[in-house]
């Protein structure tokens, strides 16, 4: 009798023991069986690749702070040489590139530099200009398109000699634009407003952290795209994939500002060439393929307006859309939330009825039509 009560006892706390395990192997099955979640927030989401792990554990690595890491040193020449630049700097993040650049043109205090009041280098970048250079934003208008007046409006806003006003030292433009709907700026523009600018003295920098989306778009060269500017904060991160990193290119003497600016803001790292091996691979296995980026958005924008959004029609890889509330019923937070917990991800604007997805070369075309199919359903049952 004994033996037998002490055997159910037994029994009983292996069976407790195992029951968690089992519960949590049925979890894990469920999981490997759901389809993979369709991440549409940004194209800063992706993995790296296979190729791109494979180079990161194989990188051959300095130290960036001697200037002494050949893998830094070959992103940063290649980078150079697609722009046409003299020189080029490996950042941590497209924030720094920006504040680097801005802060290398704006190097007197009592500077300023005009910008779209809705570029991302004024709107999401904490104005680091201003907080850690004492530099002036001169924030002007956005147009739909992402410029911010024609050419000689843009000669108008710049101030030289006057002692009431800070000194113009550079204007800051942003192809793709990021709230214009990934909107590319037109063809000519950014040469029309540096030549406008060039002889008061004043340059022109681009916030090219999509610039590679642009140069596709336009069906240009990225050297050409790059020709009319001083010069150029690209992102490795975003549309190319890489898991980090930015890069600055400019005449020599202007990156060597810069990089005086990046070891004073904490920028400069030691075996950075693991994370530039990274970079390399993502402009030979991404940077060709970009269209197709655009292709998928596209194509959601057609879905999408199949289904009653209120669709912006996408040039690039980024896609902005809206819906009625009276008459879809619920709210673009409501829908948002409902699809992430069914496994499509995009975002809404903050205090707003507009989207945004971005299409990155992780989103295949089975991805697309898989969030239009839940997004589709969400609409048929009112998210129920």
């Amino acid at each position: 009798m004994m033996a037998s009560r002490c055997f159910s006892l037994l029994l009983s706390a292996a069976t407790a023991l195992v029951a968690p395990r089992q519960t949590a192997t049925r979890t894990i099955a469920r999981l490997a069986a759901a389809e993979p979640v369709v991440d549409l927030r940004s194209d800063t989401v992706t993995q790296p690749t296979a190729a791109m792990r494979a180079a990161m554990g194989a990188a051959v690595c300095g130290d960036d702070v001697f200037g002494d890491d050949p893998t830094v040193a070959k992103l940063e020449a290649r980078v150079g040489d697609l722009l046409g630049k003299e020189a080029a700097v490996f950042v941590p993040t497209g924030t720094m590139g920006n504040l680097v650049s801005i802060l290398a043109h704006c190097w007197e205090r009592g500077s300023e530099y005009v910008v779209g009041d809705c570029a991302h280098v004024h709107i999401f970048e904490q104005g680091g200009a201003s907080q850690f250079g004492g530099a002036h934003a001169r924030a002007v208008p956005t147009a739909a398109d992402g410029t911010i007046g024609d050419a000689a409006a843009v000669r108008a806003l710049v101030r030289v000699d006057d002692q009431h006003f800070p000194a113009t030292k550079v204007v800051a433009l942003e192809d793709t634009h990021n709230l214009r709907g990934g909107a590319a700026l037109p063809a000519g523009y950014g040469a029309a407003v540096a030549a406008a600018v060039r002889d008061l003295g004043v340059a022109a920098h681009l916030d090219g952290a999509r610039v590679w989306h642009a140069a596709a778009h336009r069906g240009e060269a990225l050297a050409e795209t790059a020709a009319p500017y001083d010069s150029l904060s690209v992102c490795l991160s975003k549309a190319l994939g890489a898991p980090a990193g930015s890069v600055v290119a400019g005449s020599g003497d202007f990156v060597a500002r810069c990089r005086r600016l990046r070891k004073g803001l904490g920028g400069t790292m030691r075996q950075t060439g693991v994370l530039a091996a990274a970079g390399l691979v993502a402009l030979d296995e991404v940077l060709p393929k970009l269209s197709e980026d655009a292709a998928r958005a596209t194509a959601l924008a057609a879905g999408l307006g199949a289904l009653g959004f209120d669709v912006e029609a996408p040039q690039t890889n980024l896609l902005y859309f809206g819906l009625d509330e009276a008459r879809f019923g619920f709210s673009a937070r409501a829908l948002v939330d409902h699809c992430a917990d069914r496994g499509v991800r995009f975002l809404v604007v903050p205090g707003s009825t507009r989207m945004r997805m971005v299409c990155h070369h992780q989103i295949t075309a089975d991805g697309a039509e898989r969030a239009l199919a839940v997004i589709k359903a969400a609409c048929d049952s009112g998210l129920r």
